[in-house]
């Protein structure tokens, strides 16, 4: 049979229609960045909801949960098997609490300080999967602990964590320069729903530029009042993507250039988290105006990194909590609960505390 010339033009006009429907569209990849600061738990963690109460609005082309590598490392912060020395003297006694590196004040934003800054310190109440006898100089007898977590911690009873002894909360945000830890912005209000002082670290990856890394944390880690200060963390990670290892010169460079921006943003003075072997290739002597948090999970910090001042010490990465299911980094604030209240509260340094 013959078709009619209408027919013939209706169907026509379907076919192109059809051939063209996708044409002009980008496949959309994800990040081919990946980094180990973090570890894959033995069951998949499900990403939280996005929760954008309390937070600056965020372009809808964040691809915050693209690319975290299947051979990611333990916890949220790593570095190079520490030996464990578990007959630490019980004679070790630590170093009398010194001034620690200096903090420049806070600018005054827009919200007022938190309440939690006149409530009890919360004493410690963890326990370790794989204590440590650190002797005289053990954690336990500093006043303010607090713990660090990612998206491999899950759902976090954040209420649960304050009430076991957790004060304050470094909440991992980004790495690299478009990762955003899918966990953040919810772990983010809990935890100061919760009473915890919270502050946001930044995974620092080494084949993305100082500058661009800054810009993404910034664009995605609100500037409020009452935060504690951003954190650096820089390591070497052998399970990440990222296999270069640059020079000492470029190392602090590409620091300074990050931390600077932060610190123009945020009106407070970045803090420097990092391991002892990235400590010990790069780091000795430098940044002595610098706030540091180290990770020693074997012995105290003044064996690990002599002659270094310290804010917060990483001691364990395996605590056991309530509110978690597996284990926590743990951590502890360098000074008593006078001087914790000064500095949380950006009304002075903590060398001014002391």
């Amino acid at each position: 049979m013959r078709i009619s010339g209408v027919v013939t033009f209706v169907l026509a006009s379907l076919c192109l229609a059809g051939c063209s429907s996708t044409a002009g569209i980008d496949d959309l990849q994800p990040s081919n960045e990946t980094t180990s600061s973090v570890m894959r738990p033995r069951a998949p963690v499900a990403a939280a909801p996005v929760e954008t109460a309390d937070l600056e609005p965020m372009r809808s082309d964040m691809v915050a949960d693209n690319a975290v590598a299947d051979n990611a490392p333990p916890f949220s912060m790593v570095e190079e098997e520490e030996a464990i020395v578990a007959d630490t003297p019980q004679g070790s006694a630590e170093p009398q609490v010194e001034p620690v590196a200096l903090m420049s004040p806070p600018k005054r934003l827009t919200r007022a300080a938190p309440a939690m800054l006149a409530s009890p310190v919360t004493r410690y109440g963890f326990r370790d999967a794989k204590p440590i006898n650190f002797g005289k100089a053990s954690p336990r007898y500093l006043a303010v602990h607090g713990v660090d977590v990612s998206r491999w911690q899950g759902n976090v009873n954040w209420s649960k964590l304050r009430a076991q002894g957790a004060n304050f909360a470094y909440i991992k945000a980004t790495d690299g320069g478009d990762h955003l830890d899918p966990m953040f912005m919810k772990n983010w209000r809990n935890a100061d729903a919760a009473g915890l002082k919270r502050g946001a670290y930044h995974f620092f990856y080494w084949c993305r530029t100082a500058g661009e890394q800054a810009d993404w944390f910034i664009r995605n880690v609100p500037k409020m009042d009452g935060a504690l200060p951003p954190v650096i963390d820089v390591e070497w990670n052998g399970e990440s993507s990222c296999k270069r290892r640059p020079s000492r010169a470029t190392v602090l460079e590409k620091m300074q250039v990050f931390m600077d921006k932060l610190e123009r943003h945020y009106g407070q003075r970045p803090i420097i988290y990092t391991s002892p072997d990235f400590y010990r290739d790069n780091l000795k002597g430098a940044f002595l105006d610098y706030p540091f948090w180290l990770r020693a999970v074997a012995r105290h910090p003044s064996k690990v990194y002599p002659g270094r001042k310290w804010l917060f010490w990483q001691y364990s990465g395996s605590g056991l909590s309530h509110g978690v299911t597996g284990r926590i980094d743990l951590n502890v604030f360098h000074g008593d609960e006078r001087a914790w209240r000064a500095w949380a509260g950006g009304q002075t340094t903590v060398a001014d505390a002391n």
